[in-house]
């Protein structure tokens, strides 16, 4: 029996839910999971049922002040995955031309090609350290692109987006009719000062974000798409075929950790304050490695300069219980991901581990 459409998955995801976990887990993007306990609320205040409708508008309320935009731009989505595919499928039809970033997330790229795009890529080059370079959007636009997609900061690289750079993309979107759909959830991890978002440079952006990574929020699915009103309307009618409506009590508990989201934010920027030291330490300056330690992020995207890094990923779980993603789920094969947001402990004796294991490696 034909489908309507071709089978889809993500490989990353499946690695993500089944293959990552080891005893010094260095695969996980996201701060390390913040606790309930943390939270001041009273267990009296919440409830299981309540108005959600287009949205909490407490809620709705918080995430726009938060951003500083209008409630009327807000739509709530379940994390950022499912704002990304409810974005992406408000933003084009199928068969319309599509403009992603290389490398980039891969549920963004297969959720795209999933929704009918017809894909064409620009480069984010390794040499760059990944840099977002308008020129190379500009020679890959076309009269067709109806959609050109990015994330910032870049997953997997960290590298953070020049607000010129992000500007002069939106100029060359216009120029064509076409959207600029910017991921900003790692973006969310900048807290001093907080890092605009992109919709403040024109209604042709459109920005998806959550929670999630920045906070250790992740079981609250608390994302959120930022478009002009009129565009927005139009997304919360399409969550109507998808989730429809939202699950209260994470509404609730969203509204009190926005609200006390200064000292959830500290404790994230004391995280990674630290394991960033501890990625300097341990591997800045390695030999095995092409590698620049980044300044910002949640994440590092070395490349591995010798020898298949399927195998070296293998190699590291089995003889250093330390977990880290292949970059073949990032397009770059040769590359891995290290993520370092999370137990302080944990990371600094998995980087360690890391670079013996990279040690071990280069005298094979």
């Amino acid at each position: 029996m034909n489908l309507p459409r071709p089978h889809a998955e993500s490989p990353y995801m499946h690695f993500a839910k089944f293959d990552s976990a080891a005893k010094f887990n260095l695969a996980t993007s996201g701060v390390m999971s913040y606790p309930l306990t943390g939270l001041e609320f009273r267990l009296e205040d919440l409830d299981i049922n309540g108005p959600t409708l287009y949205g909490y508008a407490p809620l709705l309320e918080a995430i726009a002040r938060m951003k500083g935009v209008a409630p009327e731009s807000i739509v709530h989505a379940s994390g950022t995955s499912m704002a990304n595919h409810l974005a992406l499928s408000a933003l084009f039809a199928p068969g319309d031309e599509v403009l992603i970033e290389e490398p980039t997330y891969e549920l963004i790229l297969n959720a795209a090609l999933y929704l009918g795009a017809k894909v064409r890529r620009f480069q984010r080059r390794a040499e760059d350290n990944f840099a977002l370079d308008p020129e190379e959007v500009r020679r890959s636009l076309t009269p067709q692109t109806r959609l050109i997609v990015i994330t910032n900061m870049h997953n997997p690289s960290s590298t953070l987006a020049g607000q010129e750079s992000l500007r002069a993309i939106g100029e060359l979107a216009n120029e064509v009719g076409a959207r600029v759909l910017v991921d900003e959830v790692y973006l969310e991890a900048l807290h001093h000062p907080p890092v605009p978002t992109s919709f403040h440079f024109g209604n042709q952006f459109v920005v998806t974000s959550s929670l999630t990574k920045a906070y250790g929020l992740s079981g609250l699915r608390c994302g959120w798409i930022i478009a002009e009103p009129q565009l927005a309307e139009r997304i919360w009618h399409l969550n109507n075929l998808f989730a429809a409506s939202s699950t209260h009590i994470a509404d609730l508990l969203s509204v009190v950790a926005i609200e006390q989201l200064d000292k959830i934010a500290a404790r994230a920027d004391a995280i990674l304050e630290a394991n960033r030291s501890a990625l300097a330490a341990a591997l800045g300056g390695h030999p095995a490695i092409d590698f620049v330690v980044p300044p910002v992020g949640t994440t590092a995207f070395p490349r591995l300069r010798h020898g298949n890094v399927e195998e070296f990923c293998s190699f590291l779980r089995a003889n250093y219980e330390t977990s880290v993603v292949p970059g073949s789920f990032f397009e770059r094969p040769q590359h891995f991901r290290i993520g370092i947001a999370g137990d302080v402990e944990m990371t600094r004796e998995g980087l360690t581990r890391l670079a013996a294991a990279l040690d071990q490696w280069k005298d094979k």
